[in-house]
């Protein structure tokens, strides 16, 4: 009999929190330098989202490592919805950043200012929306390769970040070639409001997730195939078949309907196979399985317990 583990351990993937730390660090200097030199509040919105994106990067580091831990006799499935909170947090304080933002820009619309060295503020803005660009894209990447919804709310907040940094320069930019200041503060608004839709939809992903969303409908599909084998072979039926998703775990339950005569045992022995089936398709699901005689009619009483 085999050793090893059915399931592996979670990954700690706390180095890339501190990967988006340094990075928002970083911006944050580059992008208040910016803002300072040139006096531009589309730059200054700019540095107050980096800010976010720091702060948000410390609560994401400690979701992952509150993640990982083992299930214990408070949380016997673990500590994987810790990241969804993270993700919620970091949609709260986008909205508050976001307003922040807006209100700013308001104010420098009701009261227009002279920018200045809008050659220098663009070029150090340009260099912090490269180091987002970066490090977003591998958040991104990772967080989607591991299932970590907090590292890809995480990376998807610096690549907003990318994308209300362009739009800031192109703002500042039509000062710059037009001299008519109002581009800077529109700009920004706009910055601002596309800020509150990230939230958003940061927020809302991440309450799909508390409330135990199901499995996407590719991963669904190759369950499916796996247990529609068992069902060809006539030994097995299932069904009250449930998924859900809790961070960077997956679960399944479901009914197994095996014959009458079989010993408990046999019975155990198939559902073992199918479980060790599923896992090969989806290796990071976690099975559990409830075994019913074929012939009794209370077996199917909850056929449609979803």
């Amino acid at each position: 009999m085999s050793s090893s583990p059915r399931y592996a351990d979670p990954i700690d993937l706390s180095k890339f929190a501190w990967l988006s730390i340094a990075a928002a660090v970083a911006t944050i200097a580059l992008k208040s330098w910016a803002a300072w030199i040139t006096g531009s509040v589309g730059l200054l919105s700019d540095a107050m989202e980096s800010v976010v994106n720091l702060v948000a990067a410390v609560i994401a580091l400690i979701a992952l490592k509150v993640s990982i831990r083992p299930p214990d006799d408070n949380h016997n499935f673990g500590h994987s919805k810790a990241e969804y909170f993270s993700a919620i947090c970091e949609g709260m304080m986008i909205f508050v950043a976001a307003g922040l933002v807006i209100y700013t820009a308001a104010e420098r619309l009701a009261n227009p200012r002279q920018t200045e060295q809008l050659g220098i503020g663009l070029l150090i803005s340009l260099i912090a929306s490269v180091i987002n660009g970066m490090v977003g894209t591998i958040l991104i990447r990772k967080g989607r390769a591991k299932r970590s919804a907090t590292l890809v709310a995480d990376g998807q907040h610096l690549m907003t970040d990318v994308v209300t940094s362009a739009a800031v320069l192109i703002g500042v930019g039509l000062v710059a070639i037009t001299h008519i200041q109002v581009f800077d503060p529109i700009v920004a608004m706009l910055a601002g409001v596309n800020m509150v839709w990230t939230g958003w939809r940061l927020t809302r992903h991440s309450v799909e997730g508390l409330m135990d969303i199901t499995l996407p409908p590719d991963v669904e599909a190759r369950i499916e195939g796996v247990l529609e084998g068992y069902r060809v072979k006539g030994d097995a039926d299932f069904h009250a078949v449930r998924t859900r998703e809790s961070g960077n775990r997956r679960f399944m339950e479901m009914h197994m309907l095996v014959p009458d005569e079989w010993s408990v045992k046999r019975a155990h022995d198939l559902a073992e196979a199918v479980i060790d089936s599923l896992v090969a398709a989806e290796p990071d699901l976690r099975v559990s399985v409830h075994l019913e005689p074929m012939s009794d009619p209370k077996s199917y009483e909850d056929i449609d317990d979803v």
